[in-house]
């Protein structure tokens, strides 16, 4: 059994008979020298990201998620399709609302953990950075600037993220799943 103090970031428990990953974590006192955690989960199934408020006697039963590779294989009207590695026969699909933001950064081909909870499985965990390829970057102009440009650029699952004015097209940068955001051109 969990209690309210093991809620930290990236556990997995069930709640209501759903299986939730935490987010984040905040202690917060309230009156009465009663301390609250202010709790922002995920649900697994649905995707849905909800804050909760937990009290110190709470306790919760760990989620026996299990990890299976997975390869996704192609994106049609937001219905991402994906494949057991061990067994290509074996397919499901996943809505994008339940990936997340980093739905956008899948490629055809490109191996991911699958959740598996009670033999089904119910969503995929993206990993925290990707490799891309830049198919699209307007030049970049310098100009007087206090702090760093930015230009906006296609990469090639269709993504548009800011990165460094440096930036070309055909260019191989690492982007990060969970913010979207350019970490480092790769050379």
């Amino acid at each position: 059994m969990l209690t309210y103090f093991d809620l930290r970031k990236g556990v997995r428990f069930i709640l209501d008979g759903q299986p939730y990953e935490v987010l984040d974590f905040k202690q917060i006192g309230k009156a009465q020298d009663v301390v609250v955690a202010r709790v922002k989960i995920k649900n697994l199934v649905t995707g849905k990201i909800i804050e909760r408020n937990f009290h110190q006697d709470d306790t919760f039963e760990e989620a026996e998620i299990e990890k299976v590779a997975v390869k996704f294989i192609f994106q049609k009207r937001g219905k991402y399709n994906f494949c057991e590695v061990e067994n290509p026969s074996k397919r499901f699909e996943l809505e994008e609302e339940k990936i997340g933001e980093g739905a956008k950064f899948l490629k055809p081909g490109m191996v991911l953990d699958g959740l598996k909870f009670k033999e089904k499985i119910i969503n995929v965990a993206l990993p925290i950075k990707v490799r891309l390829k830049v198919i699209d970057a307007p030049p970049g102009i310098k100009g007087d600037r206090s702090q760093p440009g930015t230009k906006q650029v296609t990469l090639e699952t269709g993504a548009k993220i800011n990165v460094p004015l440096f930036i070309e097209a055909g260019d191989i940068i690492e982007v990060n799943t969970e913010t979207g955001e350019y970490v480092r051109r790769v050379e």
